[in-house]
């Protein structure tokens, strides 16, 4: 058993490694590191463990063998994961290891983190007093996927003034969601979705979608930023919006 790794400590290193590097970091790099988290975690921590292509495949909803395989290779360039001996095709372990002590985290996401917390506390976003208390169930702490879908189209169609009724989220999705409510707090999704839903590029390419906003680069990107000015529909046009 390695007992020197823990969920928290691992957890923490991959979101400043995103944070540090989002050119590189993709939902599948998350969904692929954090089940061999999972799945280390439930063999007692061991220091080597098999981890076979064809369940994580099929756990994660990745159809793709290659794009799978690449994806656990990134994790391994990136230094995240020790490959000890490769499967030699998909039908069979890939014995790997977790790598503990990679390249000590920067202070940025903390900053970061830091300083939107501080301009909640100002004051900057008060979009959660619109909930009531029979709303108020955590987003991000008693996820239900229907729940949350209900309150994305709630938001959608209040914000960009759209009817909205998205009726599914994909596997791949429900991942990044699940890794996503682990680390923000409902504060957050109401503040990344207003910006999102104000957003000039996504709303012209018809993005204000699920899809995008569970994206960990494209969720990061509108907590980080200030909230922007609602614009009703005449504003939107005025200032050149295809609306």
């Amino acid at each position: 058993m390695n007992e020197q790794l823990n969920t928290f400590e691992l957890s923490r290193k991959w979101f400043n490694y995103g944070f540090d590097n989002p050119e590189k970091i993709k939902p599948l790099h998350t969904a692929i590191y954090f089940f061999a988290i999972e799945h280390c975690n439930r063999l007692g921590w061991k220091q080597k463990f098999g981890f076979p292509s064809q369940m994580v495949m099929e756990a994660l909803g990745i159809k793709n063998w290659r794009t799978y395989s690449k994806g656990l290779n990134d994790l391994v360039e990136f230094g995240f994961i020790e490959m000890i001996e490769v499967s030699k095709n998909q039908y069979s372990s890939n014995i790997i290891a977790i790598v503990k002590n990679t390249k000590a985290p920067t202070k940025a996401l903390d900053k970061a983190l830091q300083s939107h917390s501080t301009k909640h506390s100002q004051g900057t976003v008060s979009i959660t007093k619109q909930y009531n208390k029979e709303q108020e169930n955590n987003i991000t702490e008693e996820i239900n996927f229907d729940k949350f879908l209900d309150w994305f189209n709630e938001r959608r169609t209040k914000y960009i003034d759209k009817p909205s009724n998205i009726k599914r989220l994909t596997h791949e999705e429900k991942t990044t969601l699940n890794l996503l409510k682990t680390s923000y707090n409902n504060e957050d999704f109401e503040f990344a979705m207003y910006n999102l839903c104000n957003d000039k590029w996504a709303n012209e390419n018809s993005q204000v979608l699920c899809s995008y906003f569970l994206q960990i680069k494209t969720f990061n990107k509108f907590l980080s930023t200030e909230k922007v000015t609602m614009l009703s529909k005449d504003q939107r046009r005025r200032q050149g919006w295809k609306v």
